[in-house]
């Protein structure tokens, strides 16, 4: 198992300097999407004042534009970002070096070394989360070993965006900590493994009223006319990195083909069981990949079920 050069500096002696007082200058950290439009980067100045601005670059603008058109509507969000940690060398964290673990099963919430690689980083990500003020509200060990989950919310508007890239910021610089990789790959490994995903529930005012089922289920009907423009939306190859984990296995939908049931994890669309029985709440898209980006998200749900653009029909993809 390779580990971080980074991982193996004494952080002791690191905190002996963080100790130190620094008057009245103050440390900014700006962080920004890359051109890639999936990696982070981050720089630091030395500032007199904190700033409270947040600065509009890449998709963000554009979603909160979207979101400032339907403000009465109240848009809220929750994203559960998966995530896999690798080794600095890229190897999936505490798999075998000349195999592969036990098949998929027992990992998923798991307890216990043979089942929960990483809870380290895991846990030190939840604490360093609820410490900046991001709205993280869960965490759970996923199906593929090595494979982890939070979630962020409940959020409205372009503030789901805002805190999950922050998340996932703090996710790289924990893990930068401790030696790992957080992957956000749609599918790290190829074959019978679960690829990782960021489902997005989404709710209206209306959705969250009494009987919103109604409003739940038109909603679901415009999301179906529009499954080729959700897919181009919903990972930043516009599809292609999706198409990997979209196959109709390993509780995913198939990419060329929209679906939405209840209580469904193979569907396209779900309907939480809870939901069906209250008849009203949310509902679950489960086509984002791990790697999308939460503004174009957000924006697409919004663009189709409230401000209810025009429809296109699915496309299909080759596979």
């Amino acid at each position: 198992m390779s580990v971080a050069a980074s991982a193996k500096l004494n952080k002791m002696v690191k905190q002996q300097y963080l100790d130190l007082p620094q008057g009245d200058e103050v440390q900014a950290t700006y962080v920004w999407i890359d051109g890639s439009g999936e990696g982070l980067r981050s720089k630091t100045r030395t500032l007199d004042r904190e700033l409270k601005s947040l600065g509009e670059t890449n998709l963000r603008d554009g979603c909160r534009r979207i979101m400032s058109l339907v403000e009465k509507e109240q848009p809220w969000f929750g994203m559960e970002q998966e995530y896999t940690l690798l080794d600095s060398d890229g190897h999936p964290f505490g798999w075998p070096r000349n195999g592969f673990p036990g098949p998929q099963g027992p990992y998923y919430c798991g307890v216990g070394a043979d089942k929960a690689y990483g809870r380290d980083a895991v846990e030190a990500h939840y604490r360093a989360c609820l410490y900046a003020g991001v709205k993280i509200c869960g965490t759970n060990a996923e199906v593929m070993p090595s494979q982890w989950e939070f979630q962020v919310g409940p959020c409205e508007g372009v503030a789901m965006g805002d805190h999950l890239w922050m998340a996932r910021y703090i996710l790289h610089r924990v893990c930068e900590d401790f030696g790992l990789i957080a992957s956000l790959d749609p599918k790290p490994i190829p074959g019978n493994w679960n690829g990782a995903g960021c489902h997005t529930n989404f709710s209206s005012h209306d959705m969250r009223q009494e009987g919103g089922l109604k409003a739940i289920e038109a909603a679901i009907e415009r999301l179906a006319k529009r499954h080729h423009y959700h897919i181009r939306a919903y990972d930043p190859k516009g599809g292609r990195d999706n198409a990997r984990r979209l196959t109709g296995h390993h509780e995913t939908s198939k990419i060329d083909r929209f679906s939405a049931g209840r209580a469904d994890r193979g569907c396209s669309v779900r309907i939480p069981q809870a939901v069906g029985e209250e008849q009203r709440g949310y509902f679950e898209d489960r086509r984002p990949s791990a790697n999308c980006d939460p503004y174009v998200v957000t924006e697409a749900l919004v663009r189709t079920c409230l401000l209810k653009e025009e429809g296109e029909e699915p496309a299909h993809y080759s596979q």
